[in-house]
């Protein structure tokens, strides 16, 4: 799975079902490249992607969101932000919950969705 320039996220805390990381989205991250040329964000999809990611990566769980139960995007994100990215799942509802938040406590997005299993993916 492509990075994006996203690494060396610091592990806050963590459980069997939940995990807090801390990591930058640098400038140089391609998610900003042409979003916008003038004034740049993070765009709303790129802050999934990097949701699926690490919840794939901590949780062993699919990649793919198969059915979005909410998505709330409150802030944009700028780029060299620091962020703090929450997420826990549920692997008996094959769920994860998300909050992209910033270090000072307010928040740039928040959000549930359903995964499939990967055998449901395979046609």
């Amino acid at each position: 799975m492509e990075h994006h320039s996203i690494e060396n996220e610091k592990v806050k805390s963590r459980t069997e079902d939940s995990v807090e990381l801390e990591f930058l989205i640098p400038a140089e991250c391609d998610f900003f490249d042409g979003h916008f040329p003038e004034f740049k964000l993070l765009p709303a999809v790129a802050q999934v992607q990097i949701v699926t990611r690490f919840a794939s990566e901590y949780f062993n769980v699919p990649c793919t969101v198969s059915r979005a139960k909410r998505f709330k995007f409150l802030s944009p994100v700028l780029p060299d932000t620091q962020v703090i990215l929450s997420l826990s799942v549920n692997k008996e509802k094959k769920s994860v919950s998300f909050s992209l938040a910033k270090k000072d406590g307010g928040c740039f997005s928040t959000g549930s969705y359903f995964y499939a299993d990967a055998e449901m993916n395979k046609n």
